[in-house]
């Protein structure tokens, strides 16, 4: 199963190509420059590279969220559009999931953490063991406070994420027992999204172009402030 995954949910972008769990090819750009203007071509140069048609893709697969709500809306469409020209199948990948799979080689408890300002994160915790994941929580919006006060302070985590930092400075100021991961493992990847897609897809849990759809887990800063002013009235 060859599977076209997209990754935009942050700063950087990245897309790759890979057969059932082996990395093909990735692509990845970290230049300043907006993923409208950098993310159809990296996926259009790095199949060509490869000597692969979009055709003969079996599954698109794209970071859902969640992350800049522009950037999931960039890859989203890139997604959607790849897909429906080709009509191929979908599938949207937990952001937080897909961080976690580049470090399921790990045994421990994974606490996956995106900057989510306001004083939040956004968070999933994982059990890595024997290579597999088992997901601890769901994808939400946290505070560090009440994200530590769930944590026993004794089990040793390993914080993976662009808001990685951030909890690792809260935890050893409480003295709990934590590591990062690796810079080359800690951000996100597009082959953390093909692994998702490719777990996923053996399970059946695909969806259509139109289908595909953003997980935001909160309103965006426009959202909220309309409905502050609607609510001040």
């Amino acid at each position: 199963m060859k599977i076209l995954a997209i990754e935009t949910s942050a700063k950087a972008a990245s897309v790759c190509l890979t057969e059932d769990d082996f990395l093909i090819a990735q692509s990845y750009q970290n230049s300043g420059l907006t993923h409208s203007q950098t993310v159809l071509p990296m996926c259009e140069q790095m199949l060509k590279h490869c000597g692969v048609t979009l055709q003969q893709v079996d599954v698109i697969a794209c970071a859902a969220g969640p992350g800049s709500f522009t950037g999931l809306r960039i890859g989203l469409s890139t997604a959607k559009g790849l897909a429906w020209s080709a009509e191929k199948p979908c599938c949207a990948v937990s952001t937080l999931e897909a961080m976690a799979w580049q470090m399921a080689h790990m045994e421990g408890e994974l606490l996956c953490a995106m900057d989510a300002r306001r004083g939040q994160v956004y968070n999933a915790r994982f059990l890595a063991h024997g290579a597999e994941l088992k997901r601890l929580c769901p994808d939400r919006a946290i505070s560090l406070a009440d994200l530590f006060s769930e944590i026993d302070g004794k089990t040793e985590q390993i914080i993976i994420g662009d808001g990685a930092q951030l909890c690792y400075n809260y935890a050893e100021g409480l003295g709990y027992p934590v590591k990062l991961a690796p810079p080359q493992l800690r951000f996100q990847s597009a082959w953390g999204v093909a692994h998702a897609a490719w777990v996923q897809a053996q399970a059946g849990n695909l969806c259509s172009a139109q289908e595909l759809a953003a997980n935001y887990i909160r309103l965006s800063q426009a959202e909220r402030e309309r409905l502050e002013r609607e609510q001040s009235r």
